[in-house]
C-alpha cells in the first residue's frame, strides 16, 4: 500500500471520529502531574480561545508573584479578568490558615467567573492544592464546576490532582517530568519559567 492509499485510510478514521463526537459543550481539563508545563499548556489555551473572541477568567491559587510574563501579556488582554489570588507557595508563608483565607478568597472570585455565562474559559491554575490541602471542600467545588454555563471550558492545573477531580474532568493530562534543567543548576529564568 502507498503513502496516498494509507493517508486515504487514516483520512477515513479521522473523519469517522469526528462525525461521531457531534456534542458541543465546555469541558473541564485537568492538567496535573508531577512535570513541568501545566500552567504554560493552561495559558496556551487562553491564547487559543481569545483568538476565538471568547472572554477568559484566569484565577491564580497558590502563586503569589504578580511579575510572571503570562500575566503581563494576559493582562494587557481586552477580555482578560486576571486574579493572583495565592500568597506564595506553602514553603514560603508557612501559615496554613492565612493559606486556606486567600484559597477561599480566590475560589470566590473563581465561583463569579464560573457563574458567568460570557466568560467562555476559566483558569484555576495551581488550583489543586487547594483541594489537596482541604482547604475548599471537594462537593462544593465539583457542585459549582457542574453548575457552570453548558459552554463554558475549565483548565485546572496542579500537581497531586484528587481522583474525585479526574473522574469529573472530560480529559485529564498528566505530565511526567523527565529531566528539567534546575537539577543541573540552571536558574529558573523569566520567559521561559516565569
Amino acid at each position: 500500500m502507498d503513502h496516498r492509499q494509507r493517508m486515504q485510510k487514516k483520512k477515513a478514521v479521522v473523519d469517522a471520529a469526528i462525525a461521531a463526537a457531534p456534542i458541543e459543550r465546555g469541558v473541564l481539563v485537568v492538567n496535573t502531574g508531577n512535570g513541568k508545563g501545566k500552567s504554560s499548556a493552561a495559558f496556551g489555551v487562553v491564547a487559543r480561545a481569545l483568538g476565538h473572541g471568547l472572554k477568559v477568567g484566569v484565577v491564580q491559587f497558590v502563586k503569589g508573584r504578580s511579575d510572571t510574563g503570562e500575566e503581563a501579556f494576559f493582562r494587557a488582554q481586552p477580555g482578560v479578568a486576571w486574579h493572583v489570588g495565592g500568597e506564595g507557595f506553602t514553603w514560603e508563608t508557612q501559615d496554613p490558615e492565612r493559606d486556606a483565607r486567600a484559597a477561599r478568597d480566590a475560589w470566590a472570585v473563581a465561583c463569579r467567573h464560573l457563574a458567568d455565562a460570557a466568560v467562555g474559559l476559566v483558569v484555576l491554575d495551581e488550583f489543586t492544592y487547594a483541594l489537596k490541602y482541604g482547604w475548599l471542600e471537594m462537593e462544593a467545588v465539583l457542585a459549582a464546576l457542574a453548575a457552570r454555563p453548558p459552554r463554558q471550558h475549565v483548565i485546572v492545573t496542579g500537581r497531586g490532582a484528587p481522583e474525585a477531580l479526574r473522574q469529573a474532568a472530560d480529559t485529564v493530562t498528566d505530565m511526567a517530568m523527565e529531566k528539567h534543567a534546575f537539577q543541573a543548576g540552571v536558574k529558573a529564568m523569566p520567559g521561559l519559567e516565569w
